[in-house]
């Protein structure tokens, strides 16, 4: 058989490059294409080294370009898509709304249209736990109610669900979709060659932890130790990023093979266990035997509260299950950044 080619959109950056790794590792084609806004080559370069393949096709490219990215599915024979380029900060979209729907919503728009020109592919769309809003009970179903999304961010991501489910109505069976609402993918490569590098300040927790600790940054901000849980801190689904990966090759194999009981399916990728930032950052200072400079700031806009998720279906139908722990990913979390200042 054929291999299949899968189109990893913002497939250079922190989680793009780990599906990469599972996909060639599974014996997928992969294109990746990126226009390198929030990312630079370097976990390119730690992909190939991982895969042993240095003719992975890299392709230079801004998806709010209708004709590049029409361009692409033209020179590549597309089985399927995975789509990731959007900008993902959540207090950033609170400041600069207009930014995330302009690009969050074109670029998905024109990948959309430029694979129903090539007459249709298999479409994986990088989702968000954001799209429960502040929800009603914990933890989430993917038949919890979308609440009105506390951010520009999460509101695109909800958006761009409505217009994937819309479009692969009309296509007639020539555009087949999966959501996959991730819950907070943090980690790194066990290899160390490739984890999450932010342009500046970081706006997830991890990296600012571990850049805390290597000395980068002065002090750990904890937004908010006055919520109604335990600690007073917010609670999170914290799935290891190679476990994440993971569930975009089965939920891609179960397009591909034909084995999708919808046009459009919906599964949420976590753990299933709500973890709380202060205790995330006590198991980061035990596992790696440091101590963490960090205070506790006032919350910030758009957090909610609580949220985790109920995986019990992508176990079910996906064959996926989240297996590394918290401990494991935040070791290779610290393995990442020492590797990135040479210390490894």
């Amino acid at each position: 058989m054929t291999k299949k080619i899968v189109l990893v959109s913002g497939g250079a950056g922190f989680i793009g490059s780990h599906v990469t790794v599972e996909l060639i590792a599974a014996g997928y084609n992969v294109v990746v294409a990126d226009n390198f806004s929030n990312c630079d080559n370097t976990c390119f370069e730690g992909v190939k080294k991982i895969t042993g393949r240095e003719d992975i096709p890299l392709e230079k490219v801004d998806f709010c370009d209708a004709e590049a990215a029409r361009a692409l599915f033209r020179k590549y024979p597309i089985d399927a898509v995975i789509h990731f380029a959007a900008f993902k900060a959540v207090g950033e979209s609170v400041a600069q709304p207009l930014k995330y729907y302009k690009n969050n919503l074109q670029s998905f728009m024109n990948v959309l249209e430029a694979a129903q020109q090539q007459g249709g592919c298999q479409v994986l769309f990088s989702s968000s736990a954001t799209v429960y809003g502040e929800p009603d009970q914990v933890p989430v179903t993917e038949q919890s109610p979308r609440k009105p999304a506390t951010s520009p961010y999460g509101n695109t991501k909800q958006m761009c669900e409505d217009i994937l489910q819309d479009t692969v109505k009309a296509s007639g069976g020539r555009i087949k979709g999966i959501l996959l609402r991730y819950f907070n993918p943090i980690g790194a490569h066990p290899s160390a060659l490739i984890g999450e590098l932010p342009r500046g300040v970081p706006n997830n927790l991890v990296p600012f932890i571990t850049q805390t600790a290597i000395g980068k940054r002065e002090c750990l901000s904890i937004f908010g130790n006055d919520y109604p849980t335990p600690d007073g801190t917010c609670l999170r689904d914290y799935i290891d990023i190679v476990d994440l990966a993971k569930a975009h090759v089965y939920a891609v194999t179960r397009m591909v093979e034909g084995k999708m009981k919808a046009d459009c399916e919906i599964f949420n990728i976590g753990t299933g266990r709500p973890v709380s930032v202060l205790e995330l950052v006590n198991a980061f200072e035990k596992v790696n035997g440091l101590k963490l400079n960090y205070k506790f700031a006032p919350r910030r806009s758009g957090d909610v509260t609580a949220i985790w998720a109920d995986p019990s279906l992508a176990n079910r139908e996906l064959g996926w299950k989240a297996t590394r722990t918290v401990e494991e990913t935040l070791q290779a979390a610290w393995a990442w950044e020492k590797h990135l200042a040479g210390k490894d």
